[in-house]
């Protein structure tokens, strides 16, 4: 008797984006750093340079679908922990010591992820991607929609 993979459902991809978050959680929070922040500040870290701080709470907003208030509070969070510091009137930078957080986080989940992703087929990747880039683009439609 052979049996088939049933198709993928919205629960299937929280489930997976929970046991994903959940991993990287766990090691955000041995470096005092929450979800919320590691999001805002990878956005600061692959600047060039100073961020408006409204660039960065729309990017903060568009990425996680928070509230404007809730993107500011994080940036507070982050400029009290020194890890981002104000530049100018309306700019922020990461710091020295924000500079060197990321990439030890980022060093720490990545083989975690390179054991989960591995033996996955290319060109089932490729699938998924495609995917969910369609349902986070619909998602979001609908998002904006039931916010009007």
């Amino acid at each position: 008797m052979t049996t088939s993979t049933p198709p993928v459902g919205p629960r299937d991809i929280a489930l997976a984006h929970y046991a994903g978050r959940a991993l990287l959680e766990t090691v955000l929070a041995r470096h005092g750093i929450t979800f919320q922040q590691t999001v805002t500040l990878r956005l600061a870290a692959v600047a060039d340079g100073p961020v408006g701080r409204e660039q960065l709470v729309d990017g903060v907003t568009g990425a996680l679908k928070s509230d404007t208030a809730e993107a500011h509070r994080v940036l507070d969070e982050l400029i009290a922990a020194q890890l981002l510091t104000p530049d100018g009137s309306s700019d922020v930078r990461i710091t020295n010591a924000g500079r060197a957080l990321y990439p030890t986080t980022s060093g720490e989940t990545a083989p975690v992820t390179a054991r989960i992703y591995d033996g996955i087929p290319a060109e089932d990747l490729v699938v998924t991607g495609r995917v969910l880039s369609l349902i986070t683009e619909r998602a979001g439609a609908e998002l904006t929609a039931l916010r009007r």
